[in-house]
């Protein structure tokens, strides 16, 4: 493999699913920590839109004094079908999380008698 300068990366295991077994190199974020989902697009042999394999990050194994993780693995979770996109408090809901069976519909501010 070639040097990759001030870039570190770890190998991670995987398990589960279609890379059950393998081991990577996954780049490590600015906390020297892997990100918390992976995601592999599997290309389609159709030609049609690929497939992508969502991974979760959990703790390989923790310390038996402090409970603190000692390493990191990927575990399949194809029930994952997170966007992605980083959910800050300020943000707006998705449309589709916000519809509820019992929500009343608006009204005014000053009708009192509901």
């Amino acid at each position: 493999m070639s040097d990759t300068g001030a870039v570190k990366s770890e190998e991670t295991p995987f398990e589960g699913g279609p890379m059950d077994g393998r081991v990577l190199s996954v780049l490590l974020g600015p906390t020297g920590q892997p990100p918390k989902t992976y995601r592999i697009p599997v290309p389609d042999a159709g030609g049609g839109p690929p497939t992508v394999l969502v991974y979760r990050r959990v703790p390989r194994g923790h310390s038996k004094r402090l409970g603190i993780p000692q390493g990191w693995k990927y575990e399949y979770a194809p029930e994952d079908k997170g966007s992605g996109k980083l959910k800050w408090p300020w943000s707006k809901p998705d449309a589709t999380a916000d519809s509820t069976p019992d929500a009343t519909p608006d009204r005014k501010a000053d009708d009192t008698d509901g």
